[in-house]
């Protein structure tokens, strides 16, 4: 089913055939030959639209349009009119009515604009969902936490959020960039209009023009319709670019464009689209060394550069650890049924000596396994995943016993050098925090044991 549809026409003959054409399409449809009878059909079920003739006898589509929109300001409410009411037709626009066809309807344009209408229905549906998200926005995980940082995270939101300033968000995957953007949105003017994310990395470069700008049909292979980009799709609330440093330089320009002139046109098309979003971008690199490298464009960056927020990865506030699991447990116990009541003391002093190179998002899978894994009522340590317990705990505990044969201490570091150093795509300066060394001391130690990437070394 496509969808379901309420026809609104005092003309019986016109009712059927527009129910013989719409149910041959694959919708829903159910018929009213008055304002008063759709009322009382309203008043049992929900439709995803309401098709209306603008005269009827009695009272009019108009009346019917104010006394929905009253209701639900986000229905979508398609007017019929003749000829010579079409301005009144323009008028039911402006009081909130998607859109207007005129009689005689033509069976393609009324499909084209039932599928227009269609389209922005399933966004609206999906900014709700969005927005029940986001009015749970303070019990959020990756937003909670008393460690200092994080309190001036807290405090860069609350005063930059009512503004319309770019905002560009510094962090490591997984330490929650898009639920600080969705912060940012809530808080300001816009929060009731869309809220729009795309991950630049996630997209193919010959794809992301058309994931933002939109596209005509024909305007490319395989464009067999019109759709509607996330800058148009988001017009009058905000859009979050998550990995913009991943973006092409090419798309860069068209990008700083669009925000320079505040609007856009969609990939084929002829006209220029007005654009009012509010952007926020987020990304994991360090663009000003992008800049020199000439893999970002400076005029952009400066533009996105307005506002920035620096989240901490998780293991620079260690002290928020225990806050945050304590809450996943809550979540995942009441999403499970199982009867977890918390972490005991040595499973949450492993869990506080680990590093989290996978952030508060790590964190969260970790919590969610050991809930399911847990036989009792308390999360032990044997509840809790290898790559937390295999690690060497800070002030020298082993979680592991030695062997009465002993070991190879030089073989035991360098294997923990090797795996760090992995985990960190050979990043020093990633890999360090992970052993608790300093740049220095880890650059020393992998010239001691002779430790190189493996294409470096198999050359």
């Amino acid at each position: 089913m496509n969808g379901s549809i309420l026809i609104v026409d005092d003309e019986k003959g016109q009712r059927e055939i527009l129910t013989m054409i719409l149910r041959g399409e694959g919708y829903e449809t159910s018929e009213a030959s008055c304002v008063p009878e759709a009322q009382l059909l309203l008043g049992k079920r929900e439709f995803d639209l309401i098709l209306t003739d603008l005269k009827m006898q009695g009272q009019s589509g108009l009346d019917l349009l104010e006394q929905v929109m009253a209701d639900d300001p986000q229905q979508c409410v398609i007017m019929m009119t003749a000829h010579g009411t079409v301005d009144s037709a323009v008028g039911a626009m402006k009081r909130g009515a998607f859109d207007y066809l005129e009689k005689p309807l033509e069976r393609d344009n009324l499909l084209l604009t039932l599928r227009r209408a269609f389209e922005r229905i399933t966004l609206v549906r999906e900014n709700r969902v969005l927005q029940k998200r986001v009015a749970a926005i303070e019990r959020i995980p990756s937003i909670i936490g008393d460690h200092p940082k994080m309190k001036e995270v807290y405090r860069i939101i609350t005063k930059i959020a009512a503004t319309t300033s770019t905002v560009l968000i510094y962090g490591e995957s997984g330490t929650g960039k898009e639920l600080v953007a969705r912060a940012i949105h809530d808080r300001s003017a816009r929060k009731d209009q869309p809220f729009m994310a795309i991950n630049c990395a996630a997209i193919p470069e010959t794809l992301i023009e058309s994931e933002l700008f939109g596209h005509e049909k024909g305007s490319f292979t395989g464009a067999s319709a019109r759709e509607i980009g996330i800058l148009e799709a988001a017009n009058g609330g905000t859009v979050f670019l998550d990995e913009i440093g991943e973006m092409n330089v090419s798309m860069q320009a068209k990008l700083l464009r669009a925000i320079q002139e505040k609007e856009i046109r969609r990939v084929g098309g002829k006209v220029n689209l007005p654009l009012d979003v509010r952007i926020i971008s987020a990304t994991n690199r360090d663009l000003e060394q992008e800049i020199k490298k000439g893999s970002f464009r400076e005029d952009l960056f400066y533009r996105l550069n307005v506002i920035r927020i620096v989240l901490p990865p998780l293991r620079e506030r260690g002290s928020d650890v225990a806050t945050l699991a304590d809450f996943f447990v809550g979540k995942y116990r009441d999403a499970s049924g199982i009867a977890v009541e918390g972490i005991a003391k040595p499973a949450l002093k492993l869990l506080m000596n680990y590093t989290w190179p996978g952030n508060v998002r790590q964190l969260e899978s970790v919590i969610e396994r050991a809930v399911l894994m847990a036989e009792g009522t308390i999360i032990q340590p044997d509840d809790l995943p290898t790559e937390i317990t295999a690690v060497v705990a800070v002030g020298g505990v082993v979680p592991f016993e030695l062997p009465p044969e002993g070991i190879n201490f030089d073989e035991m570091e360098k294997a923990l050098i090797f795996k760090a150093m992995e985990r960190a795509d050979w990043v020093i300066g990633k890999a360090a925090p992970l052993l608790g060394l300093s740049y220095k001391t880890l650059q020393y130690r992998l010239e001691k044991h002779g430790i190189e990437k493996p294409e470096k070394r198999g050359r």
